[in-house]
């Protein structure tokens, strides 16, 4: 049995370098500014630290002093410029896991440092690849959600996988990252266009919106409106005002496509057909949920309650809309995940974001937000984008109801 490490006797500086690693951490694996503050507060008050966090979704701002000294004697102020964070769900549950160790003295701040560290190692060259069929699995089984024709749910899974190999590119190219989602929008409009006038109709706009799904910004969106309503009024508006910016860029990307396309003489057939019988939807639900699982990095360990969580908040959210209309189903559908996330967090020790983000990962309104953007550009039509704000809104404000009533009805006793 290893004996417990006291924190009180480690130094101010190395408890202060202890609590700028978590933070940074959490910050990168996709935590919001009102959870990520929150489990920054609590573990430097355990490491007997004050500290006054700041989080926006590009940098951190963190001020410490020592309780036990003077005012104004040891005030230490870290200013840090971060990129946006990216959902990862194995590497946030091991920070927590670090830092609970850490918290209970069974391992010292020098050796809880270097666990963080660890998690840093290069990705393997199948993770790599893994990450870019799940893109290709995702874009495929959102097509088969909508019940779209074989040849439609094929080219979305085709552009999906191509997309996803883009995305793996561009992480070791930085150039190439700042107009990813404009080139991927581009790309998807070609290829559908392609398809539509040499091979077979197609539905243009939804397949296109089915090939870019894992680029859109639906969870962003949603978290920025939470942040918002939880009163972090910067964070919530600079990540709301990304989550646009992403919208346009793919907007952008793809009437570029639609415009080289007429350029050239291309006359695509377009089709608005849904022929597929039901369980070819549930194989969708089946794969995008394993997709899913993989596109948020979890360990496979946690796949299963992944894939549960994605499938569930899908399920739940369909036959209540059948019942009592779209609204109510993604209300109870976002209530039920934010609950069952909270009671996984309470008694499981683990992080809720594990149930949470795949919970309402398919209710968000990204594909909705893109759609009416090129439904109104297509169209040359304000009416049509006010309406394609109002669906955003009506969908954002059922996500954002059902989080704050979830986490009423089963309040979290852990940050994240």
């Amino acid at each position: 049995m290893s004996t417990p490490h006291p924190l009180s006797a480690a130094s101010y500086a190395a408890r202060i370098a202890f609590v700028v690693e978590l933070a940074e951490r959490l910050h990168s694996y996709g935590t919001t500014a009102q959870r990520l503050e929150g489990a920054v507060s609590s573990v430097a008050q355990k490491l007997r630290l004050e500290c006054e966090p700041w989080s926006n979704p590009t940098g951190l701002i963190l001020t410490f002093s020592d309780p036990n000294r003077p005012l104004g004697d040891s005030d230490t102020t870290r200013v840090i410029r971060l990129p946006p964070g990216e959902n990862d769900l194995y590497r946030l549950s091991e920070t927590d896991r670090i830092a609970e160790e850490v918290m209970a003295g069974r391992l010292d701040l020098a050796a809880g440092h270097a666990a963080l560290e660890t998690l840093d190692r290069p990705r393997s060259l199948r993770w790599r690849s893994m990450q870019v069929i799940a893109y290709g699995l995702a874009a495929g089984a959102v097509a088969s959600l909508l019940r779209l024709p074989w040849l439609d749910i094929g080219v979305a899974a085709i552009n999906g996988l191509m997309i996803g190999l883009l995305v793996d590119i561009s992480g070791r190219r930085p150039r190439l990252r700042e107009a990813l989602e404009a080139i991927a929008g581009m790309f998807a409009a070609l290829t559908v266009l392609l398809v539509a006038n040499f091979i077979a109709p197609l539905n243009q706009n939804t397949v296109i919106i089915a090939s870019l799904i894992v680029l859109l910004p639906g969870l962003a969106l949603t978290n920025a409106v939470n942040e918002l309503t939880s009163q972090h009024l910067v964070s919530g508006t600079a990540r709301f005002a990304g989550a646009v910016t992403t919208v346009v860029k793919l907007a952008v990307g793809t009437v570029i496509g639609l415009y080289l396309a007429d350029l050239v003489g291309l006359e695509p057939v377009v089709r608005a057909s849904r022929p597929q019988a039901p369980w070819v939807e549930w194989g969708g639900l089946a794969v995008a949920s394993y997709a899913f699982a993989v596109l948020f990095r979890a360990h496979r360990g946690d796949y299963l309650k992944v894939m549960a969580a994605a499938a569930g908040g899908y399920l739940i959210s369909r036959f209540v809309g059948l019942a009592w209309g779209s609204p109510a189903g993604i209300f109870l559908a976002a209530l039920v995940m934010t609950a069952l996330g909270n009671a996984y967090a309470r008694w499981g020790n683990r992080p809720g974001a594990i149930i949470r983000v795949p919970g309402i990962i398919l209710l968000v309104p990204g594909s909705v937000s893109l759609r009416g953007l090129l439904t109104m550009i297509q169209q040359q039509d304000v009416n049509v984008g006010q309406d394609a704000v109002l669906a955003v809104l009506n969908i954002l404000l059922a996500l954002i109801a059902g989080l704050i009533f979830g986490n009423l009805l089963l309040p979290a006793r852990r940050n994240l």
